[in-house]
């Protein structure tokens, strides 16, 4: 990691023009039909190679993103889940999921690949609209999350929603 401090404008504040400093981090891995964690969607920040199966991104706080992770063995699959977390500020607190650091708001938490599969096209959904599946509201995911673990119909994500939520952010403090 390179240090913020070279960036940093009067005040002792970031620039606009430098990227946030991360302070949660997701390793992924891919050995092809073995194991395969991605992000879905997301903003990262920072990006170490580790070597030719691995990687660790970094994301700043108050970042959304999916993180998918599937698994197999001679067998066939073994695991299959998808969480939507927000990314977690240096020493707040925060629920801990594997392979990320230290943790983050939980979203949304589904296993089960007809599930997993479910998230993945309400997600592409949510892209059709021209949303950013990044920047929708955090009480969607949990809506989605409640209502998939319940076995219920979920709503759609709609684009008054979104400009709602929106201008609700942009309102508070």
């Amino acid at each position: 990691m390179t240090s913020t401090s070279a960036s940093r404008g009067r005040g002792g504040r970031l620039s606009n023009d430098a990227p946030a400093p991360a302070s949660t981090f997701v390793e992924l891995t891919w050995l092809e039909r073995r194991i395969e964690t991605w992000i879905r969607f997301g903003h990262h920040t920072s990006e170490k190679i580790i070597d030719r199966h691995r990687r660790v991104l970094g994301f700043p706080a108050g970042a959304v993103f999916a993180f998918v992770r599937w698994a197999a063995n001679d067998f066939g699959t073994i695991l299959s889940r998808i969480d939507i977390l927000r990314a977690v500020g240096t020493g707040a607190p925060c629920q801990t999921v594997p392979f990320v650091r230290p943790g983050g708001d939980i979203l949304l938490k589904i296993a089960g690949w007809p599930k997993v599969e479910r998230v993945l096209h309400l997600i592409d959904a949510v892209e059709a609209r021209g949303i950013d599946p990044a920047d929708v509201s955090p009480d969607h995911w949990r809506h989605v999350h409640n209502r998939l673990t319940a076995g219920q119909e979920t709503r759609t994500y709609s684009i008054a929603q979104h400009q709602a939520f929106l201008l609700r952010r942009r309102a508070e403090p």
